[in-house]
Order: C-alpha cells, then structure tokens, then sequence
C-alpha cells in the first residue's frame, strides 16, 4: 500500500471525528483577518465535538520572526481559543512545526517522483512570467512548460515542479459552493533552494494528521486545485474545504501593517476585554450583535454556517474598538 495513503486511510478508520486545523504562518502578529478566520476554525471543530490541530506553518525560515510562533499561540489563547494537539500540547502527529518535518516531505517527493509526477525545473520567477500568457492570478504565471522534458539550464539550481497534465478539479467548498475546474498548471513542491512548498506540506501534514475538513481564508481558494491533485497522486481522500471571505482594509487591499492597528496585542495593549474582540469577530460572521461582548465558548451554540458571509468584510465597518 503507499505509504502516504496508507497512514492516511488507517488515521480515518480509527478516528472518524471531525479533525480540523489551525495553522497560522510566524510571519508576524495575528491580526483581525486570521483571528477571525480562526475563530470559525475553532467554531467549527467544538460544535462537532471533534479533534482541533495547531500546527505551525514556518517552511520558510527568512520570513519567520523570531518568537512570533509563541505570541501568536499566547495571542490565540488570549481570545479563548484552545486546541487538542500541538507544539505546546503535543500529541500523537508530533512535531507540530513544518520545520522540523522535513522527512516527511522529502518522502512524499520520492513517491511522486518514482510515479512519474514531478520534474527539474530551471526556470526563473521572471523567464516563467514573461514566457506565460495566462492572465497572472493570486498563484502567478501560468507555467508554460519549458522545462517539462528536460531542464533548459542543467547548470542552474533546479526546482521541483508536479506535473499537472489535467485541469484542475472541481470541489464543493463549504462556504462558496462548487468551484469549477481550473487550468492544469506545472506548479512547484520543492523550491530550487532546496525548501519545500507550501502546496506540498500542507497536503503532507493534512494526510498525516487525519485533517477532515480544512478552514482557512478564501485568499487560498484558488490553492485547492493544486492540492487537490497531489492528494490524488498520492492516493489519499482529501478533507472538505471551509474558505472565509477575507477582512480588507478600507482601500480595498487585504489587511497589512499600512493599516494601522489590527494586531489583536494591539486591542489586548489598549485595554480591550478579550470578551469583546471576540464579540468584534463574530460580529462580522453574523454570530453576534454589534458592541457586544463574548466568549467564543458561548459562541458555540449559536454557530451556524448559513449566516456567514459570502463576500469579503471591510475593516472599517467591522471594527468598533480602537
């Protein structure tokens, strides 16, 4: 049986309850956006009586701030947020830091390479763009295909790409309904700086950790196609998908620093009750009435999936504190 898919099918027949995941990137603080996004997570997997992961997404070490991995767990536990399993709790999918599993992802690659699915590529970011005509999305340029029988430059480092030789699937996401094929795109899993992808590790981890169903913003849609093939390659039943339309700053753009405050420290440092960011965050689900202050366990009993928005929620007509 493959390995992979095996641990996989054995994960779900021994834990058929809902197991779902939080995964936040230590690339800063949690601000308004993630937190809410977290909140439906945690929402989610507590009104199904199921099991909730942390696991921290830090694939990419030039990008991670030091000691952003345990404010952003302090941050979550603040708002009253808890988990099942993870790096301060531990458990039986241990580690729980994409960092430190890299064996598993190296394993992966040998059993998509030994089937034919992957190729060295030795294209730069910039040949890529200027060589596809596809309109360039929130995943970039279309990758037109050089190097699919052979790198074109065997003296440069090389990446890793899957190659997709069918559209991408169709899926029914929990919040936005079928989500139709899209184009097949050769799109890397293992970066010519010898990282992994994210594409790749989040599959990886998502099989090996039983994930059921996976909540997360709705800026990571569009991922799902891609995701959705590896599973397939791999041989493994992929989760359900719960994106949330995301919270944009009153420009329009999605939330940054340009913003002004939307940490959540920066609601706890001005004086603001957990209670009452929370009650911020579910009032931009439709879960709670302006102003009002309250725990997300109190939370539980209204949740209700048909009244969470569909499109994205500005900043400025979200937030009363501050």
């Amino acid at each position: 049986m493959n390995v992979i898919a095996g641990r996989c099918d054995t994960l779900r027949v021994s834990e058929p309850r809902y197991r779902g995941r939080l995964a936040p990137s230590p690339t800063g603080r949690i601000h308004f956006g993630t937190a809410r996004t977290s909140l439906v997570a945690w929402l989610r997997a507590r009104a199904a009586g199921g099991t909730l992961v942390m696991r921290i997404e830090d694939l990419d070490p030039p990008r991670v701030v030091p000691g952003a991995a345990d404010a952003m767990l302090e941050e979550l536990r603040w708002l009253g947020l808890d988990w099942d399993e993870g790096p301060d709790t531990d458990g039986p999918h241990a580690p729980y830091a994409q960092s430190r599993r890299g064996d598993r992802y190296k394993q992966a690659l040998a059993q998509l390479a030994a089937a034919g699915h992957t190729f060295e590529c030795s294209c730069t970011r910039k040949e890529v763009a200027a060589a596809s005509s596809a309109p360039h999305g929130d995943l970039g340029p279309r990758y037109p295909g050089t190097c699919r029988h052979g790198a074109t430059h065997p003296e440069r480092p090389r990446s890793l790409r899957f190659r997709m030789d069918a559209p991408g699937a169709s899926f029914d996401d929990v919040v936005h309904g079928a989500v139709p094929p899209s184009p097949p795109d050769d799109f890397v899993v293992r970066r010519s700086d010898g990282l992994y992808a994210y594409q790749l590790a989040v599959v990886i981890d998502d099989i090996a950790m039983g994930i059921t169903e996976v909540v997360r913003g709705d800026d990571l849609l569009s991922s799902t196609p891609r995701q959705l093939a590896l599973y397939d390659a791999l041989g493994s039943t992929p989760p359900a998908f719960l994106h949330v339309p995301l919270v944009l700053g009153p420009d329009g753009a999605r939330l940054s620093k340009r913003h002004g405050h939307i940490a959540i420290a920066d609601y706890r440092d001005a004086g603001h009750s957990p209670q009452r960011v929370v009650g911020a965050l579910a009032h931009t689900l439709g879960l709670a009435q302006a102003g009002e202050a309250i725990t997300p366990h109190a939370l539980i009993q209204r949740f209700d999936l048909t009244v969470l928005p569909r499109e994205p929620t500005t900043l400025n007509d979200a937030l009363w504190v501050g």
